[in-house]
């Protein structure tokens, strides 16, 4: 039963899919709907059933958006390249223009008590033509004795009623409105698009609609968008259509463009320097950050596990506040904290030494600013591990290194840190790979800044390579460049997978030590 309503529902949807030419999501829904009835239907594939929910959010989750991601990659997507070729083509046709000797439509406005508008309007050669709808048909078809109606209304009568004169004041429960009235609703009248047998009209002034004729044409057998105004023909090059002269027709559509992004990213210079800058803080940041948070960890920690410590329960609850205050709390706080006119932080030091620092402004002084704050967010976190490795290490190692005349510095240099090392190593190569992508705490204090002069892509001096794809996709000064940000997405999941990698190939040679040991 289940599975023929999910069949009922999804066929439809397919079919819409197949329609708009969404292939790579009509074959991810087929496949996945096909799994469901082979799984509910197939005796012998019952077994699947405990997997295939979790297959089916996996690649709903990870490997579509892996793929697509990798896809977009290799095209132009972003601003002035959102849609398709065929939406583009779709969009231009519909333009028009106004030849010069474009015939004039002189018009009456009518309107009924229910706000409804009628036009009555004026040919060129006299004849009297009235909108029904969007289309404008001449009066004579749908009024007066001889009306024969239209083709897919026969039925049509308008009831028209003149005055003295033999000027038209109503038709049907419309009444002819005066001239200040008419201005009252130009801007509506602006907006109208009227159908005369395949000719549009628009309103030309106060007075008058005018013909209007469309704009562009596509030839589909020469692959080639024409200017019926200029007769000049638009090629697609380069995800625009473009004329002989090189000038481009906007917007523009998505097409492939091999590995341009990833040239781009390397080797232009207003994208590569910028680019290399934002790299190397990346590790920079990421390894300072687990240097001096593993370090105070660390020191604190062995403060904490030393026999002759009192209150240590009270010292530890009090060290792991920062740890159980949420980190974008924390960051918008410190950000504050660092503000140059206002916080606390440079109220300090202009009573300490006379002076304030320019936090958030100076390249050197933010860097120093992020690293203190992660600092802050991240040495409770190793202060826990270290306490536990430390508590690990069994107090006879000690009492054999004392009798061998070792001293505290020798205890902990050949005893405390080879073996912390064992247990902690993976856990710091985890939190590398965890800063290297650590968005949350740039963006929130910093959001990036300052800018890195000369640079044309939204790149900041404090800038990491996770924070720099966001800001390529949602805050380029020239819109978006999804494109691009993917490219850099894509180098990161290289870059964090070979960490991963490394990560198990190290565990996997700290545990033959262990057992060797």
């Amino acid at each position: 039963m289940f599975v023929a309503v999910l069949d009922a529902l999804v066929i439809p949807f397919v079919i819409t899919l197949f329609r708009d030419q969404q292939y790579a999501f009509f074959a991810s829904v087929v496949v996945g709907v096909l799994l469901i009835n082979i799984v509910a239907l197939v005796e012998r594939a019952y077994p699947l059933r405990y997997l295939l929910p979790g297959l089916l959010f996996m690649g709903a989750m990870v490997i579509y958006p892996m793929v697509y991601n990798i896809y977009v990659s290799f095209t132009n997507y972003g601003t002035g390249n959102i849609l398709s070729m065929e939406q583009v083509i779709e969009q231009l046709e519909a333009q028009t223009y106004a030849a010069p000797d474009a015939p004039r439509y002189p018009y009456a406005l009518f309107e009924d008590e229910r706000g409804q508008r009628t036009l009555l309007l004026t040919a060129p050669d006299g004849t009297l033509l009235v909108s029904v709808g969007e289309r404008v048909v001449p009066l004579d078809a749908v009024a007066g004795p001889d009306a024969v109606g239209l083709d897919d209304d026969p039925g049509l009568r308008l009831d028209v009623a003149a005055d003295e004169d033999g000027t038209i004041v109503r038709i049907g429960d419309a009444r002819r409105l005066e001239r200040r009235e008419v201005l009252q609703r130009i801007a509506a009248l602006q907006q109208l698009r009227l159908d005369m047998d395949g000719t549009v009209l628009q309103m030309a002034d106060a007075n008058n609609f005018r013909a209007l004729q469309q704009r562009y044409t596509y030839d589909r057998r020469a692959g080639a968008l024409v200017d019926n105004q200029t007769g000049v023909v638009y090629t697609p090059q380069d995800g625009f259509f473009t004329a002989p002269d090189g000038e481009r027709l906007l917007p523009g559509f998505r097409t492939l463009v091999g590995f341009d992004n990833y040239v781009r990213m390397l080797t232009n210079p207003a994208i590569s320097g910028p680019f290399f800058q934002v790299f190397t803080w990346t590790f920079v940041w990421a390894a300072g950050s687990v240097v001096l948070t593993f370090t105070l960890g660390l020191a604190l920690a062995l403060v904490l596990n030393h026999p002759a410590m009192k209150l240590k329960g009270l010292y530890r609850s009090l060290l792991i506040l920062p740890y159980t205050i949420p980190a974008f709390v924390s960051a918008l706080v410190w950000r504050g904290l660092f503000n140059t006119e206002f916080g606390q932080v440079n109220r300090i030091v202009q009573a300490l030494f006379d002076t304030t620092i320019p936090w958030l402004q100076d390249p050197f002084w933010a860097k120093i600013a992020l690293l203190i704050v992660n600092l802050w967010l991240g040495y409770p976190y190793m202060m826990i591990v270290s306490l536990g490795a430390l508590q690990s290490i069994s107090p006879e190692l000690y009492e054999a290194a004392y009798c061998d005349g070792a001293r505290p510095w020798q205890q902990f240099r050949y005893v405390t840190f080879p073996l912390l090392m064992t247990s902690i190593a993976p856990l710091l190569i985890s939190s590398f790979a965890y800063n290297f992508n650590n968005f949350t705490v740039i963006y929130l204090v910093t959001r990036g800044r300052p800018p890195i002069a000369g640079a044309v892509t939204p790149a900041g001096a404090t800038d990491i390579l996770i924070s720099y794809t966001y800001r390529l996709a949602f805050e380029g000064g020239r819109g978006a460049d999804y494109g691009l940000a993917a490219a850099v997405s894509l180098l990161i999941f290289f870059i964090v997978g070979t960490i991963t990698y490394l990560n198990f190939r190290f565990t996997r040679a700290l545990e033959e030590v262990d057992h060797g040991a």
